[in-house]
């Protein structure tokens, strides 16, 4: 008879085992934060101290809690909820896959229990709508209004969700700076998740990669991080392309183009790691690597880190992990994934971006510390990356369709794992885990989906184009997802006291065409440029070019526009009150059924006050305008950064080609239960109180979602 390891004990086992196998020093780095490197032999010993002292007292806990889990569970209808997230996934495509057979799975769900189009968040931004979800309050209680945040004292973009500042405390050694304390890592997002409060209540709950979980908050159970998740050098993913190209060491958006040179059959390089606070003027750690290419020119090999690794063209090597050394015994870990693009007529490699070792992270990743490493340890490397599917590298033209696909698709793999481990070992509770690979496919493939889209290679290409088998990708991928929900279902059914839940955060739309709001707000008188004279050399992005004393607006980020104000901005010029009231409704007045001239069709449906949009404490941070597009157009990409253009609308013709930034009465998600849920308008918010009340648990009453009526 086989004994399942509860998976709690399972945690702290790889725990004990981890701190036995730990190296010298462990680092933790943010972005620009530097390192804080801790002393290891006190942290080991006080470590396995509390691990075989965990240990000990095990037995004594596990009667108590087991007493406690039975008292939790006296009011629940259900003994196990699963909510399966498949970000992005779109309404309309659901309904022709379905018509066409091509989902099953959630067909025979749907005729089970219920599907419903679930509402989403002003605005549907992945890190809005989710924030929502798991705190079951709106924006303005929970404060993540878009990706990024406007600092009002500088103009620049901030990352909304977190903030990570350099250690306070350090001391001098020699030519080394040795930090004393960890760098703050302060999650932005506010509000309690649902299942924190589930804990309270004596309910267990593992949580993998659901977006805003970062840095993980402690819980009754198991939390993996995802979005906003860094990478090891501290950016959301900065990717490397070494060529001989000579146009190489250009800047490219979201990563780095380097020159190399080939001398016979060899290419040397280096791998740029974190920023090395520890020695002044030392700037980026680095590992130099040798590509040594065959005879034959068809393949070569990747010679890194003492390793060899086959380099075929168009093929991922595995994970590698990468040791920055840092200073006397201290050591920073990354993985990375090479890529042999070509060898002729030009050498081609891409690396992704270097990602934290989940086995052991340089930051927190993971609820308790040991769960990351359990995982890698029981599966291997994964990607722990926020935003791990390199997107940027194929906007760039980089990387081509292929090579993208399968980084979602290992990814997708990767996850997989990790939640049906979670779902075994969560036999009572709740199992909470999310795929990117929906949205992700179908940002940079839904150019194939139209004939008509500026971006579908037919367009762009013209004669030259033949027909291409991601015509089909994004349909396949759902048909992927739809094996995966049957693949739950399948393990789930024999448990009459389980529910399940498929859902996504909001649906999906065509971005043929992108707005530049800052024009428009030049053109109407709302905004001035400084002189060409003053402008000088100043780079045209992050607003930099703007003359703040004769500007009354801006826009910045994904979602909206903000005025100017005097006493907030720090150069504002227009007075809080009155006058921003009349500002605002002036350009509500002028941007609501905002006409494309090139299509006649109404490129903006509606704009709203972010007044009347968000109720709660941290409303200020939010724009004060929020866009509504129209299916088919989305903020400009110069927009989302602060470049201004010559023209209010652009064609997009980038591989980004489908979007979900547009009104959120346009774009729901999609909700799929096995039970019947009868409540009418149900939405993303609605799920964490429903949660609680399928559990027993009474509903907070800052809570802004219901529970759903669901037959039980």
């Amino acid at each position: 008879m086989r004994t399942r390891i509860p998976a709690r004990l399972a945690f702290i086992l790889a725990a004990l085992i981890l701190c036995l196998a730990s190296e010298p020093a462990h680092a933790y780095i943010g972005p620009g934060a530097g390192f804080a490197i801790v002393s290891s032999l006190g942290v080991i010993l006080w470590t396995m101290f509390l691990a075989f002292l965990t240990l000990l007292i095990w037995p004594i806990r596990w009667v108590i809690r087991s007493i406690r889990g039975r008292r939790a569970f006296a009011r629940a209808k259900v003994r196990r909820l699963v909510i399966l997230g498949l970000d992005g996934m779109e309404p309309s495509l659901v309904d022709r896959f379905m018509a066409a057979g091509k989902m099953p799975n959630l067909k025979r769900l749907k005729e089970k229990g219920c599907y419903r189009l679930l509402g989403t968040t002003t605005p549907p931004l992945s890190p809005v709508a989710w924030s929502s979800f798991l705190t079951g309050v709106n924006p303005g209680k929970h404060n993540i209004y878009d990706f990024l945040n406007s600092d009002r004292r500088t103009y620049l973009p901030n990352l909304s969700s977190v903030s990570i500042h350099a250690p306070t405390k350090s001391f001098r050694l020699g030519k080394y700076t040795i930090p004393l304390n960890k760098p703050e890592i302060r999650l932005l997002r506010k509000g309690k998740p649902f299942w924190n409060t589930l804990g309270e209540h004596g309910i267990f709950t593992s949580v993998i990669r659901v977006p805003i979980t970062f840095p993980p908050e402690k819980c009754r159970g198991v939390v993996l991080s995802a979005m906003c998740v860094p990478d090891l050098r501290g950016t959301q993913g900065l990717f490397a392309f070494y060529s001989t190209r000579t146009d190489a060491g250009h800047e490219r958006t979201g990563g780095e183009q380097i020159r190399v040179r080939r001398e016979g059959d060899t290419i040397r390089a280096e791998l740029i790691g974190p920023d090395n606070s520890m020695k002044e003027g030392a700037g980026n750690a680095r590992v130099p690597f040798v590509v040594r290419i065959a005879k034959d020119n068809r393949s070569a090999t990747l010679e890194i880190a003492g390793e060899k690794h086959a380099l075929r063209p168009s093929a991922y090597t595995d994970w590698i992990t990468i040791r920055f050394k840092m200073g006397p015994g201290a050591t920073v870990t990354g993985i990375c994934r090479f890529m042999l693009v070509r060898l002729e007529p030009e050498f081609e490699l891409y690396a992704t971006p270097i990602n934290l070792d989940p086995e052991k992270p340089a930051l927190p990743i993971s609820f308790p510390a040991a769960y990351s490493p359990y995982l890698a340890k029981r599966f291997g490397p994964y990607a722990t990356l926020g935003l791990a599917e390199d997107t940027w590298a194929l906007n760039e033209q980089l990387i081509d369709d292929d090579a993208f696909l399968e980084q979602c698709n290992s990814i997708d793999a990767e996850r997989e794992k990790q939640f049906f481990d979670a779902l075994d070992n969560t036999p009572q509770g709740l199992v909470v885990c999310v795929f990117d690979g929906t949205d992700r496919i179908q940002h940079m493939y839904w150019r194939y989906l139209e004939d008509k889209h500026p971006a579908h290679p037919r367009n762009l290409l013209g004669a030259a184009y033949k027909t291409s088998p991601h015509e089909k990708t994004i349909e396949e991928h759902y048909a992927r997802m739809d094996a995966l929900v049957g693949e739950t279902m399948r393990r789930v059914e024999k448990d009459k006291n389980t529910m399940l839940m498929v859902i996504s955060d909001h649906g999906f739309s065509p971005f043929r065409r992108g707005l530049d709001l800052n024009a428009w707000l030049l053109e109407n008188g709302y905004m001035k440029l400084k002189a060409p004279a003053e402008r000088g050399d100043a780079p045209n992005k992050f607003l930099a070019q703007v003359d703040w004393a004769n500007t009354k607006a801006y826009a910045l980020g994904l979602a909206g526009m903000f005025i100017n104000q005097k006493g907030r901005e720090s150069q504002g010029i227009v007075e809080k009150g009155d006058e921003t009231a009349r500002l605002k409704r002036e350009i509500i007045g002028k941007l609501t059924r905002l006409v494309d001239p090139k299509s006649q069709e109404i490129a903006i449906v509606r704009v709203q006050d972010k007044d009347v949009a968000y109720q709660g404490p941290f409303t200020e941070t939010a724009p004060d305008l929020v866009i509504g597009y129209n299916r088919g157009y989305r903020v400009s990409w110069e927009t989302a950064i602060g470049t201004i253009t010559d023209a209010v609308f652009h064609d997009n013709t980038k591989a980004w080609s489908g979007d979900h930034c547009i009104d959120p009465d346009l774009i729901p998600g999609v909700l799929f239960c096995t039970h019947k849920v009868t409540s009418e308008s149900p939405r993303l918010m609605d799920l964490g109180p429903t949660a609680l009340s399928l559990f027993g648990v009474d509903v907070p009453k800052n809570m802004d979602g219901k529970p759903l009526e669901v037959t039980v």
